[in-house]
Parts: structure tokens; C-alpha cells; sequence
């Protein structure tokens, strides 16, 4: 049983689709009026079905007023990490401290290069993801010594200025599955957000949370630094017992509250564009969640 503390959030995974985009912005209004912490879009630059993820970010940004955002998560091989460092914190500034940073390795790489990109392969990606956090959390700290410098494999900067800080501490969240990724996630990042679509059982998440918590003890960091988010996927049906995440609200809230306390998760996304999808999961089964998990952990 695993259960790190984290406060528990609870968001949405909208497809940015640009067929009809103010759709899209409105599932994030729905998203905000239902009461969730967190908006989020995945990022396929070279999808030309898509809005661009961080135009969309932008845009979102200032139509909403209380409610996160962050890429879910954002294809690094096209984005350059300093200018995406920049980015990340003026929207940061913009907003109020709204932006929270999903970053993810690629994988679809015959369309990545043909944007432009370079090929890696699983373990150079792994080890550009990590000069990418060593980039990004440079440029942000605007007190450090000098101008920065990090001399990667793949990523390089030579005497950068840095700054500006962002207006929080932007978390950077992590996507991936692979040892190597989540030994990454264990030294550098802070947080680790895998879809349960693509884990094989919660055998998976708790062997990850393992891997996790090994490397991050290994690099000298409490492994409750890291949080543990997950994109869910579900439907709502008046009677329980379809299975998890198949059920009436109050079954959701039960199932979450176990990945809470028992596989360590405080983190939950909503994969969909319904709008009464996203309302139930905001209205109802994100307070019932917050409720039972607070109640064990009284106890």
C-alpha cells in the first residue's frame, strides 16, 4: 500500500481539435465551471488535425480564471526546451500562475522528422528529456550564477541569460513507461503522468511507483517529490459493478480513492470531450474522492 500525501487534483484531457475550436475552448470553461484544478490538451504538432497546443494553452489561458493548464504532454523533439522554457513562464506571468509543464520523449518519429525533428532512439530520448530538464529549470532560475551553460548530447546552451522566473513553481510532470524514463522521473522530475489505457494492470503502476521511488532515493530526493498523476478513461452508467471506472459516480469515487491510498496516484485526469462527463467527474466524483480519501487518512 502506497499512499505518498499529495493533495489530490483532479483535471480534464480535452483533444484539441481544430474542426471546432471553440468547442475545445468550451470544454475548458466546462472544465473550470464543474470545479476541476487542472485543463489539459496532447500535443501532435505535426497532426494537422490539431490546434497547436500552446497557442491553445495561450488562448485558454485567458478565457478562464481559477483553473490550470498544462500539455498532456508536450512532444519535446519539436520543441526547443529554452524557448519552451520562456514560454512556459510568461504564460506563468500571464495567467497568474496557472501552467504546469507535461513534457513526453516522442515517439511517433517518422512525422517528427518529417517536421524537422531529429530521430532518437528509446535511450537517446530518454537521455534528451533529461538535458531538456536541465535546460528548462536553468533558464527559470533567474538568481543562479552566471549566464547558463549546459553542454548535452542533444540539447546545448551556451552562456543563455536566464529568466524570467515563472510566478509559481512550475511542476513538470513526465510522460512515459520504460525503466530508463521512469529512473528520469525519479531523479528530475515532479511528477509522473502515464494513461492507465496503456499500463498493463495496477501490478504496472505499482512496479513503476517502485522504479520511481528506487532513483529517487538514488539521487538523494524523497520520493514523495514526486507525484503521481494518471489519465483516466471511464464511462458513467446508473447501476455499479461494470468493472473500474465502468459505474455511477459514487463507484468512481471509490476506485479513485483506492489508486489514492493504496497505488499512491493523486492525481486524476479525464480523458474525453463530453461536457456531462466532465461535470460529473467535477461535480461528483472529485468531491466524493477528496471525502473518502481525507476520511482514511485521518483515520
Amino acid at each position: 500500500m502506497t499512499d505518498y500525501g499529495h493533495d489530490l487534483l483532479f483535471g480534464s484531457f480535452i483533444t484539441p481539435s481544430n474542426a471546432a475550436p471553440e468547442r475545445v475552448v468550451a470544454l475548458a470553461q466546462v472544465s473550470e465551471a464543474a470545479g476541476l484544478d487542472l485543463v489539459t490538451f496532447q500535443d501532435h504538432p505535426y497532426q494537422p488535425a490539431f490546434l497547436d497546443t500552446w497557442t491553445l494553452l495561450s488562448y485558454v489561458a485567458a478565457r478562464t480564471e481559477r483553473v490550470h493548464l498544462a500539455g498532456n504532454v508536450l512532444n519535446l523533439p519539436l520543441r526547443q526546451p529554452a524557448v519552451l522554457a520562456r514560454a512556459a513562464a510568461s504564460l506563468d506571468l500571464l495567467s497568474g500562475g496557472r501552467v504546469e509543464l507535461g513534457l513526453g520523449a516522442g515517439g511517433f518519429w517518422d512525422p517528427i522528422v518529417a517536421m524537422g525533428g531529429e530521430r532518437l532512439t528509446p535511450g537517446q530520448s530518454v537521455t534528451a528529456l533529461g538535458e531538456a530538464i536541465d535546460v528548462i529549470r536553468g533558464i527559470w532560475d533567474e538568481d543562479g550564477v552566471g549566464r547558463l551553460v549546459v553542454d548535452g548530447r542533444h540539447h546545448r546552451v551556451a552562456g543563455a541569460k536566464r529568466g524570467p522566473a515563472p510566478a509559481h513553481d512550475i511542476a513538470i510532470w513526465v510522460g512515459g513507461l520504460k525503466p530508463r524514463m521512469l529512473e528520469l522521473i525519479g531523479e528530475k522530475a515532479d511528477g509522473w503522468l502515464p494513461s492507465l489505457a496503456y499500463l498493463e494492470g495496477l501490478a504496472q503502476l505499482d512496479e513503476s511507483n517502485a522504479l520511481i521511488d528506487d532513483a529517487a532515493g538514488g539521487a538523494g530526493r524523497d520520493p514523495r517529490q514526486v507525484r503521481r498523476l494518471l489519465n483516466v478513461g471511464g464511462r458513467f452508467t446508473p447501476e455499479p459493478g461494470g468493472g473500474l471506472l465502468v459505474g455511477p459516480p459514487r463507484q468512481w469515487a471509490e476506485q479513485l480513492a483506492t489508486l489514492a491510498l493504496g497505488h499512491g496516484v493523486s492525481g486524476f485526469i479525464a480523458v474525453g470531450d463530453d461536457p456531462e462527463h466532465l461535470t460529473v467527474f467535477g461535480e461528483e466524483v472529485a468531491p466524493a474522492t477528496r471525502e473518502l480519501v481525507a476520511a482514511e487518512r485521518g483515520r
